[in-house]
């Protein structure tokens, strides 16, 4: 299998997929050995929604190695429509037009390109709903 499609084949990166617990239906993500809420082992798969929320967010200046070429960017915690809340990059908005509670859906988007090799890396990324 190749490296690109490797990588696309990862659900909780590529496709909102993670786990929910048996015993209390609480969604963990990305998922985990336990759940976090009762301790369980117990999961069954589950696909996240891809609307929700913005509920905080922050414009990143100084981005880490491998990330310059992207600032300003926006980081945000999301909250989806069933109440499960993830950290993902806001895009396709001008960073200060971004305000708390503002609709959002998922969109696959270039992360970088890896290494010598110039391997684009994709992921979900949120805009604002159209």
């Amino acid at each position: 299998m190749s490296v690109p499609r490797y990588w696309r084949n990862m659900p909780k990166r590529e496709r909102l997929e993670t786990q929910k617990c048996e015993k209390c239906g609480h969604v963990d993500f990305p998922p985990r050995g336990r759940c976090l809420k009762c301790g369980s082992e117990s999961f069954v798969p589950y696909t996240l929604p891809d609307r929700g929320k913005l509920m905080s967010f922050t414009i990143v200046r100084s981005a880490p190695k491998g990330f310059e070429k992207m600032t300003p960017y926006v980081l945000g915690i999301v909250e989806l429509s069933d109440g499960t809340t993830i950290t993902v990059q806001i895009t396709d908005v001008d960073p200060s037009e971004v305000t708390i509670g503002m609709p959002l859906e998922a969109v696959f988007r270039k992360i970088c390109e890896d290494g010598d090799s110039g391997i684009i890396e994709y992921a979900i990324k949120f805009r604002p709903a159209l």
